[in-house]
């Protein structure tokens, strides 16, 4: 049961507790740095990996030393990269996340590679032979906003392949480009500005029903902390955030995806899945960056218990 992620892979240097950027070449001391593989394919596809999925991950990334640490990192936790395309003119994408105490999340970003994702990059077969294909952040790779990658993933959806979407950000211009792909996915995830700026309406459960109109069978809306909604031809449920400690929310609707896709490929209804969507998002909340605290798929259930 094969997972691909497809779109965006960003590597993430994060610090934490920082309350503010010194003044001239001042010095603060942190209590921690790390370094991990983020992006809504390269974030999700470790997710997947770590809960015990078999991942194969597509991408575009610079041929530098950012990509063979994003390279090294996304193998040792077991995911399949030789769908990673790497472009000698363009930087790896890559932030610098200064996590305040609250666990905000501020960046300094480079777009980088992710822009040149094209459709050459997918290997023919690669979609139609995976059990789900996962779309992380179609509106920064803009050139696979294409009729030949949408006749693939509409060919993949006809042998059986579930697909499901997540977004990476949160311009305007860059999400009416992604409601491009909204006809050919199954899963919509995303969180509440972007749902509301796809759709124009603040409310969530009218921002998820409008976008249900343009093709997902299921929109599921991240509140933050106040939970998700889940909309499906069943209705709208909403799930309450996990009591946890709250340290850094760099990757959790990464995480939230992957437990998502994780309860479908496991044979969960989507309502149960989305409760281990939540479950893997509190676990990742716990720590810093976008693998924190998710070790494997028993301790992302004990949480619900």
């Amino acid at each position: 049961m094969t997972v691909v992620t497809l779109g965006a892979h960003i590597l993430d240097v994060l610090a934490r507790p920082v309350e503010g950027i010194p003044d001239g070449q001042d010095t603060v001391v942190v209590e921690e740095i790390r370094v991990t593989a983020a992006g809504a394919a390269a974030g999700t596809a470790v997710a997947l990996a770590r809960l015990g999925n078999e991942v194969i991950s597509v991408g575009a990334i610079g041929d530098d030393d950012l990509g063979d640490l994003l390279v090294t990192i996304m193998t040792r936790n077991g995911v399949d990269v030789r769908g990673l395309v790497r472009r000698t003119a363009d930087q790896t994408s890559a932030s610098i996340l200064p996590i305040r105490p609250d666990g905000g999340r501020p960046s300094f970003h480079v777009p980088g590679a992710n822009l040149t994702l094209t459709t050459g990059a997918v290997g023919p077969g690669l979609l139609g032979a995976a059990s789900v294909v996962h779309l992380g952040g179609p509106d920064v790779t803009f050139g696979l906003n294409d009729p030949a990658f949408f006749d693939m993933l509409a060919a993949a959806r006809r042998t059986g392949t579930v697909v499901t979407m997540d977004l990476l950000s949160n311009m305007p211009d860059l999400l009416t480009g992604a409601a491009a792909f909204l006809p050919y996915v199954d899963h919509f995830l995303p969180n509440e500005e972007q749902a509301a700026a796809m759709t124009g309406e603040s409310d969530p459960e009218k921002a998820a029903a409008a976008l249900r109109t343009q093709g997902p069978g299921t929109v599921i809306v991240t509140l933050g902390a106040e939970g998700s909604l889940v909309a499906t031809d069943e209705g709208v449920h909403r799930l309450p955030v996990l009591p946890v400690k709250v340290v850094d929310t760099t990757g959790c609707g990464d995480a939230y995806c992957a437990g998502f896709i994780t309860g479908l490929v496991q044979g969960e209804d989507v309502l149960e899945a989305a409760r281990w969507g939540t479950a893997a998002a509190a676990a990742v909340a716990q720590g810093l960056g976008s693998d924190a605290c998710l070790t494997d798929l028993d301790a992302v259930l004990a949480l619900l218990r």
